[in-house]
């Protein structure tokens, strides 16, 4: 049996078990694969770990740097009190229509705000709005802005905050301190920043299962 294989299949023997998804769930995976998005959501577990993480902060207010087709956007919205809040940032328009639809489906619409354009434009201007402080943030796009997008998650989050950086392994090359490709370039900068920041205390896992080799960083914001 090759090792990809038994990942898949503990994956799937946790999932069913500490993860199963409802209809809800299977049908915003359905539609963004009718939508032809790219089939990069996180998986069932870490969907839970998302869920859990958030219900052990007591969060009120989440914001989510790239939204896809609203799956994780689900397990996190999920995690709110009735008035919690939470901003996910998408920037292809097509993926931000497909995520809407799915959190109609779930029940979210009025707790779920997804708005388009470049994170780095829709983050200023989040900014701009003085919204209450962040309790957690997930990180989960573009790897080449990632430095970016950690920065600006300590500059909204609350001392306390979660900050959860996705994909931060790249299939082992996140050790290849001569590497030009931008993701593992701008991926080594965020965990620099994250190891050297005064305001972040932070940890990186290395995962395996049905999303490969992969892994994530989790911070928390400092007073």
């Amino acid at each position: 049996m090759s090792e990809s294989h038994v990942w898949d299949e503990v994956d799937a023997y946790f999932s069913e078990r500490l993860a199963p998804e409802d209809e809800v769930l299977a049908a915003a995976l359905r539609d963004s694969d009718a939508a032809g998005l790219p089939r990069i959501a996180v998986s069932a577990n870490q969907g839970k770990l998302l869920q859990l993480l958030a219900q052990i902060q007591g969060a009120r207010h989440i914001l989510e740097i790239g939204t896809l087709g609203g799956y994780s956007t689900i397990w996190l919205g999920r995690a709110l009190p009735a008035d919690g809040r939470l901003v996910s940032l998408e920037y292809d328009p097509r993926h931000a229509e497909v995520a809407a639809g799915n959190l109609a489906r779930a029940g979210l619409a009025e707790r779920v705000e997804v708005r388009v354009g470049p994170a780095l434009e829709s983050l200023p201007a989040l900014a701009a709005e003085n919204p209450p402080p962040f309790d957690l943030v997930f990180i989960d796009a573009d790897k080449v802005n990632n430095p970016r997008y950690v920065e600006w998650a300590v500059e909204l989050a609350g001392p306390g905050a979660l900050i959860v950086l996705d994909n931060v392994v790249r299939g082992g090359r996140v050790t290849d301190a001569d590497s030009t490709a931008p993701d593992v370039i701008g991926t080594r900068a965020a965990i620099d920043l994250i190891g050297s920041h005064a305001r972040l205390s932070g940890a990186a896992i290395q995962t395996v299962g049905t999303k490969g080799y992969d892994g994530f960083a989790l911070a928390r914001v400092l007073p």
